[in-house]
């Protein structure tokens, strides 16, 4: 039987910015192009915690049936060291999935009952990531997965629910935040290499290798940085503050491009994710003043 400590670490609260930031970049640029609606937005907010715990928990369970998390370099799973059962962790992962349907209905019910569709899709890509019989986080398609979900549909549908309409600085901090997300999920893998290679699990990092999985992350914060730059440039400019993301961001790129492997890449997982908050925090909090 697994602690309450456990479940915790389970649901792996480091990747927790990845959802708490597309929720706030996509609410400061509502404020600016019509108002925020902080209900909605909050509502979001819970959609989008509830879908990133429930895909934790649901790699944890896939992975850990599949033996790829056998030798484990970073956090604990469940499943893999054998502090709680496939099924009690299958559930876990339903369960969050649960309550994000649950918000996301109510979302779906005061504006478009279109976004059911996008709600399910969500579900459907955080249980397939590793999950049923050819996952595509097995194929190498991660990243793009990560970048449409995490970043395009997040920001742009927090921004939808609460203006009600599709605005062209939604898409452009869509793809600041899915970057430096991506960039999350790139870091992980590279650090996974060795252990995700011998037990088939062919991500990115794996097709590419190491040296251009380096150079992968570093493309991918200098992405955000011109995301940065556009968002200002079709807003105001006082959303450049938003480069302080850097700051955070350039301590992960010492480190990888140093040549760090294992658990020397942990702490890169931290200061992406803080990065990306920071991203987030930085480019909505202006817009949120002058709209």
């Amino acid at each position: 039987m697994a602690t309450a400590g456990e479940w915790v670490a389970g649901a792996r609260p480091r990747t927790l910015p990845a959802a708490v930031s597309p929720v706030v970049a996509g609410t400061g640029v509502a404020a600016y192009v019509d108002h925020a609606v902080w209900w909605k937005a909050l509502l979001a907010l819970v959609v989008s915690l509830a879908l990133q715990v429930g895909v934790n928990y649901a790699n944890d369970y896939s992975d850990g049936v599949r033996g790829t998390d056998a030798e484990r370099v970073g956090p604990m799973r469940l499943v893999g060291s054998g502090a709680a059962t496939p099924a009690a962790v299958k559930r876990a992962a339903f369960l969050a999935f649960g309550v994000a349907a649950v918000a996301g209905l109510v979302l779906a019910a005061t504006t478009a009952w279109w976004l059911v569709a996008v709600g399910l899709a969500c579900v459907l890509a955080a249980w397939f990531y590793t999950g049923g019989s050819r996952p595509y986080g097995y194929l190498g398609l991660g990243e793009v997965m990560v970048f449409v979900f995490f970043g395009l549909v997040a920001v742009v549908g927090t921004t939808y629910v609460q203006t009600g309409s599709f605005a062209l600085p939604a898409l452009y901090a869509a793809v600041g935040i899915g970057a430096i997300a991506c960039a999350l999920l790139v870091v992980n893998n590279l650090r996974d290499i060795p252990t995700d290679t011998v037990a088939g699990k062919r991500t990115l990092a794996v097709v590419l290798g190491a040296d251009r999985t380096r150079a992968l992350y570093l493309l991918l914060v200098l992405a955000a940085a011109v995301a940065c730059v556009a968002v200002a440039a079709s807003t105001s400019w006082w959303a450049l503050l938003g480069l302080g993301f850097l700051v955070p961001a350039l301590r992960g790129v010492r480190t990888v491009m140093s040549g760090a492997v294992g658990p020397a890449l942990v702490p890169v997982l931290q200061s992406t994710g803080l990065a990306e908050l920071v991203w987030a925090v930085l480019v909505a909090v202006p817009l949120l003043a002058v709209g």
